[in-house]
């Protein structure tokens, strides 16, 4: 037993792998490819495409998914309509007219940003739990003021040409 320990000949097979065995091997390779894929994309990155970054000093261009870039200068602001049927005749693209009644002001509205640009549009198909949001670009001054306002200050849109 002490020689066959010691010899360094080769491990032969005495045959062929069976079938089934070859059909694991193959399913675990396959599967350990998979996983790996799925390693190697980014988080909320759609399978086929690609990274792109915004900080883009030119028009703002439509991305693979048709949503604009955000325009330099600008930073991405959420607003909650207070009329949220207002958001199906809204598309990415877009430039509305951003206006506010503040809580407990005026009932008129006041402008707040003027030909803001429609980045998204979240919860257009009658969304009634609260999730429906329209994503706009505005300056910085702007965004520090919208989101600044009280609560329950009510926002509308006016679509623009």
């Amino acid at each position: 037993m002490a020689d066959t320990e010691s010899t360094l000949r080769p491990v032969r097979w005495r045959g062929l792998p069976r079938r089934r065995t070859l059909l694991r091997v193959t399913l675990v390779a396959v599967l350990l490819g998979l996983a790996a894929a799925v390693l190697q994309t980014p988080a909320g990155c759609p399978p086929g495409s690609s990274l792109t970054t915004t900080g883009s000093t030119t028009a703002p261009s439509a991305r693979s998914g048709g949503t604009p870039e955000l325009p330099a200068g600008t930073v991405g602001v959420p607003i909650r309509l207070a009329e949220p049927a207002a958001l199906a005749v809204l598309r990415p693209g877009a430039r509305v007219d951003l206006l506010v009644v503040p809580a407990g002001g005026s009932p008129d509205p006041s402008l707040l940003a003027p030909r803001a640009l429609v980045l998204d549009v979240v919860g257009a198909t009658g969304a009634v739990d609260g999730s429906s949001a329209l994503y706009l670009a505005l300056p910085p001054e702007q965004a520090r003021r919208a989101v600044g306002l009280p609560e329950g200050s009510r926002f509308a849109v006016v679509v623009r040409g």
